[in-house]
């Protein structure tokens, strides 16, 4: 009995490594690390900014809107459940990725506005924050292009066949992704207009 139950599972285990099983559940493990590490970076900023902010409030006459703008949606983007489970749900993976892409952006007017406050430029706690959040950023840009890649990988394979027999006989979906052209977006530097315009040369000067 017990050699027919050792024969048995060892031709079990043969079938599932034959019909890629094996291969899907490490894919799988694969795009669940890499998620943990987009959601790790985007809760690293959303942590910077309160002190962002209220470092920023401390300037005076600066525009409120611009701060309550990154405050809400800061809220926006934290009050969206994040679960591993969500990579398996394109509807709530996009309202993910347009809350974090509102907050991404609101951070970005908020730096823009800095630039024409002088006394913040030279704030040393400021500055230190500013160094953090940049660094976060570049984080984020990392951790989703390597999310892509983990997803890109793993639904080439739960498509191929007989791969995807397996995939859709043990309930293992395809996985939500990011866009790559918002990625080749946030690798562009930030556009900085301060307003002014460039004076046209004189006559001497052509």
């Amino acid at each position: 009995m017990r050699r027919l139950l050792l024969a048995l599972s060892m031709l079990v285990a043969a079938m599932l490594s034959s019909c890629g099983y094996n291969r899907l559940q490490a894919a799988d493990e694969q795009v669940t690390a890499a998620w943990s590490e987009v959601l790790n970076q985007y809760q690293r900023r959303a942590d910077l900014v309160p002190n962002l902010v209220n470092t920023v409030k401390g300037a005076a006459g600066f525009e409120q809107s611009t701060l309550t703008a990154v405050t809400e949606a800061r809220a926006r983007a934290t009050g969206v459940q994040a679960s591993a489970s969500l990579v398996n749900d394109p509807q709530a993976f996009a309202r993910f990725e347009s809350a974090q892409a509102e907050l991404g952006t609101a951070l970005s007017r908020l730096m823009v506005v800095v630039e024409r406050y002088p006394d913040l430029k030279s704030n040393t706690n400021f500055l230190e924050l500013q160094a953090q959040l940049e660094g976060t950023e570049n984080r984020i840009a990392v951790a989703r292009m390597r999310y892509i890649e983990a997803v890109q990988q793993y639904n080439v394979l739960a498509r191929s066949f007989p791969v995807n027999l397996t995939a859709k006989a043990f309930g293992m979906p395809l996985k939500a992704n990011f866009a790559v052209q918002d990625e080749r977006q946030i690798a562009r530097p930030p556009v900085v207009d301060l307003g002014f315009t460039p004076a046209a040369p004189s006559a001497a000067s052509r």
